[in-house]
């Protein structure tokens, strides 16, 4: 059976990571493919950044930094410190030392020729990470934020030291009408026996993926079922401030309302079926109406018998849509 992911960033890393659980301890043959979100890259000090496929590279690698929530374990930062002295980085953000070679290692492949899907093929093959990570587009898409204020500026800019306290108008992927996706995006999407959109921030994170000129095509000729898992518990967001984002595309922080912006696939939208978590039961019956089917059920991600558990819920209620 193939999985293909679609997300980015710490909710589709242990999403991720639960999924590999469960299929590890049912013994099931399958494959899990990522389709990762790059629209949050950007270059810093002459290196490329990628934050959402590096969250999941080091997660499913067992090298994440749990208590932070990004980066390598047992990081320092002598180097981040140095450089933001000589004013080659902004101090607002801080990479780690190991987080650093990462971006070395890939910056001298880019500069050399390699393509982002190669990149992601070189960076997967240290570990046993147990999926496979596909860039949505080897094109470079950077999110810009054209902000309440009248300014405008790089979504990590906006997200990292504003902390998304300036309202934004609007969220701009550069270039993205003439991008195109990856071939292997295309590849594992055209394969799949089940698609996953996992609860990353639906804006910024799963929003570009989808907007690469046909990638949401790709998905739908899949014929996969399209099961999502819904970021949003108890009317708040899990992390990150995905609220301030659904905000700026007029879209409520609501499980049914993020449900019904990805819109029903019998009426011409994505999702087949949706999962909201058990704090909020009253958004099943208008996720439903909508012609979607929806399971409330405990949504946390604390250990890897919740986080599997969730992929088990996803992939049961997948099955069941494929069997109608």
């Amino acid at each position: 059976m193939r999985h293909v992911v679609i997300g980015g960033g710490v909710g589709c890393a242990r999403y991720v990571r639960g999924l590999r659980e469960h299929v590890r301890r049912t013994g099931a043959d399958g494959e899990i493919d990522v389709v990762v979100n790059t629209a949050d890259d950007w270059w810093v000090s002459g290196l490329r950044i990628s934050p959402d496929h590096d969250s999941i590279l080091y997660t499913l690698a067992g090298q994440n930094d749990d208590e932070r929530g990004w980066g390598r374990r047992g990081e320092s930062e002598r180097v981040s410190a140095e450089l933001s002295e000589w004013g080659a980085t902004p101090g607002w953000f801080t990479l780690g030392d190991l987080d650093l070679a990462t971006h070395i290692a890939r910056t001298s492949w880019l500069r050399a020729g390699d393509s982002v899907s190669d990149v992601f093929a070189r960076l997967g093959s240290r570990w046993d990470l147990g999926a496979t990570l596909h860039p949505a587009t080897d094109h470079e898409i950077d999110t810009h934020v054209v902000t309440a204020d009248g300014r405008r500026m790089h979504f990590q800019e906006w997200w990292v030291r504003e902390r998304a306290a300036v309202p934004a108008l609007r969220f701009e992927q550069q270039r993205i009408a003439e991008a195109r996706p990856s071939a292997s995006a295309l590849e594992s999407l055209a394969a799949a026996d089940v698609v996953l959109l996992a609860p990353s921030n639906p804006v910024v994170s799963i929003g570009p993926v989808l907007a690469v000129p046909g990638l949401r095509d790709a998905v739908l000729a899949s014929g996969a079922p399209v099961v999502g898992v819904s970021p949003i518990i108890g009317g708040s967001v899990v992390r990150g401030m995905a609220d301030a984002c659904l905000a700026a595309i007029g879209v409520e922080t609501d499980a049914a309302a993020v449900a019904l912006h990805y819109g029903s696939r019998s009426r011409g939208g994505l999702l087949d079926g949706w999962l909201v978590a058990e704090e909020d039961p009253d958004a099943v019956a208008p996720v439903q109406s909508a012609g979607i089917a929806c399971r409330s059920i405990p949504l946390w991600m604390r250990d890897a018998d919740t986080s599997a558990a969730l992929a088990a819920e996803a992939l049961r209620l997948a099955a069941e849509i494929a069997a109608r």
